[in-house]
Parts: C-alpha cells; structure tokens; sequence
C-alpha cells in the first residue's frame, strides 16, 4: 500500500482484508458516543513532542480521542473522553469499554485485548 496508514491485516482463503486504523478508530468512537455520560472526546496531549506531532496527524485524519495499538495478535484501544457532570465516571468508563471492545470485535473480527479509558474532564451541560 502506498499510503502511511496502519492496516490491521486479516489473513483470509482468497487473499486478505486490510482494515485501516482509521476505520477502527471510527467504530471506536461511533460505539463510545453512544454510551451514556460520554460528553465528547479529546485530543490526547501526550507527554513528548512526537505523540505531540503524532495526536495532530490523527487529529486531521478524524480519529481525535483514539490512539490505536495494532502492534500484538490483538488490538489495544485508548480512547480520551470528557463525562457529563452527574454520571459515575467508573460505570460510564466501564460500558464505554464494553462498548468499544464488543463493535470493534463484531464489525472487524479482530480480538480486542483491552479498551484503556482516559477521562480528561467532566462537563456541565
């Protein structure tokens, strides 16, 4: 492939499926603003210059809020999220994680290994 992107490659009969990282990341948030007390997502600052760099490319792509690990057998999923002021941050964590890990399985068929919630902030509306 000529492009830069990451590709989640499913080995099949007839040849393979390449599922983009974009893709995944789409499912991903489409699954978590359904959950309710989700109030929206957010960029991850990370903590050097190229997660810095890296979270603007993502941004741009449309895959704000998700950070994607494709590296294992499984993928591992960060999703940086603000929760709705009144909502128990650990439920509405908990079925966002049972959100994400059950669409992605299901509309991928790739193994989720783990769904990391990263809530950086609460709003009031």
């Amino acid at each position: 492939m000529a492009d830069s992107k990451e590709y989640m490659t499913l080995p099949e009969e007839n040849g393979s499926i390449n599922i983009s990282e974009e893709v995944i990341a789409a499912i991903a948030v489409g699954a978590v603003r359904e959950v309710e007390g989700v109030s929206g997502m957010m960029t991850n600052l990370g903590n050097s210059v190229s997660d810095l760099v890296n979270n603007r490319k993502n941004a741009q792509k449309g895959v704000r809020g998700v950070k994607i690990d494709m590296t294992g057998a499984a993928l591992v999923l960060d999703l940086y999220l603000t929760v709705q002021y009144g909502h128990p941050i650990p439920e509405v964590a908990g079925c966002a994680q049972k959100a994400v890990s059950g669409a992605v399985e299901a509309m991928t068929g790739c193994a989720v290994e783990a769904v990391n919630i990263h809530v950086g902030g609460v709003t009031l509306s």
